[in-house]
């Protein structure tokens, strides 16, 4: 059934139907009604992309993640879906495996299909395409990953992550703690790396750059540095790794080179993906609320996007940080 129909069941014109339906222009209550009732007894609902036509909004939003691989993305992704569907929008999920190129492509893309805004939880240093999207007027927010407050995001505090996991293993008899350093194109990364330093600085002990490792490509070389590290300094007392999939590598190294854990060897992770409360021993871990950040993502976009539909501008930009919360489990103890 079309409208045509609807109008006659109503009786009222096609014009008058799609006032109604689409709530553009004012029609009598009783008017409206009619053509409600007329639409439900038909099974009629009007086209969604032509409403889209008319208004030039497609209620739908495009979420770019880095890594559908990385166990912190789904929970990320489960926050703004739940916000977005609830709120009469369509999420299409572009996933980028890193590639600047192919993210930009995603960009080009859903822009020219009038995607209402989008939300990235990939940005870098080398983003500045990111910056230009915003420039350009469409409603952009960022997603865990942030480098300054010139684009509306939604974050946790890295570096009180790093200090957190620190601080605590310093607190029960390490001293020889080593840092696992992420990917230096992420901001995070330094956040955490500084947050190590500040807690080695505030319990009045050095930082040693060679207790610092830098994961190069992926896990299988961080993998084979772990094991180099303990043959260079075997006395190791504790790892932070700035995520929980790099501290899962590690604790593997670690069982493969003969070291207990936590009885040799305390790791912390920074994450809290469901499997670090699963694992043997259970990883003692920097929880982020990463179902939160999502919803919060995807209500600060939608705010976005209807203060430009209303103003035919952007809010100026604002940058909020949510707190971590360190979960002690299985993989830590105190030193004897």
């Amino acid at each position: 059934m079309g409208i045509k129909e609807v109008a006659k069941l109503a009786g009222v014109s096609v014009s008058t139907v799609s006032r109604a339906l689409n709530e553009t222009t004012y029609v009598k209550d009783e008017t409206r009604l009619r053509v409600l009732d007329a639409a439900h007894k038909l099974n009629y609902s009007p086209n969604a992309f032509a409403k889209g036509l008319k208004s030039n909004k497609s209620n739908t939003i495009a979420l770019v993640i880095p890594d559908i691989g990385n166990m912190i993305f789904p929970k990320i992704t489960q926050g703004v879906e739940q916000v977005m569907r609830k709120n009469g929008y369509i999420t299409v999920l572009c996933n980028t495996g890193e590639d600047c190129n192919a993210e930009q492509e995603y960009i080009k893309t859903l822009a020219g299909q009038r995607i209402d805004g989008f939300i990235f939880a990939t940005m870098t240093k080398q983003s500045a395409y990111i910056n230009e999207l915003r420039n350009q007027g469409v409603p952009v927010v960022l997603a865990g990953r942030y480098n300054d407050e010139s684009i509306d995001a939604i974050g946790v505090d890295n570096f009180k992550a790093g200090y957190d996991a620190t601080n605590y293993l310093i607190g029960i008899g390490h001293r020889k703690i080593v840092f696992v350093m992420g990917n230096p194109k992420l901001c995070l990364y330094e956040q955490r790396l500084a947050g190590y330093k500040k807690a080695l600085e505030d319990n009045g002990m050095e930082y040693h750059e060679e207790y610092v490792l830098h994961e190069m490509y992926d896990s299988i070389s961080l993998y084979a540095q772990t094991k180099k590290l303990f043959e260079r300094i075997p006395d190791i007392e504790a790892i932070v790794a700035s995520s929980d999939p790099k501290a899962f590598t590690i604790m593997r190294a670690l069982r493969d080179i003969g070291k207990n854990i936590p009885g040799d060897v305390s790791v912390v992770g920074i994450d809290d993906v469901e499997i670090s409360a699963l694992i043997d021993p259970p990883l003692s871990t920097v929880a982020q609320p990463l179902i939160r950040m999502g919803e919060l993502a995807a209500k600060k976009l939608i705010a976005q996007i209807q203060y430009k539909e209303r103003t035919g501008a952007l809010m100026e930009p604002t940058v909020d940080i949510l707190d971590v919360r360190l979960i002690i489990r299985g993989t830590t103890e105190k030193r004897r």
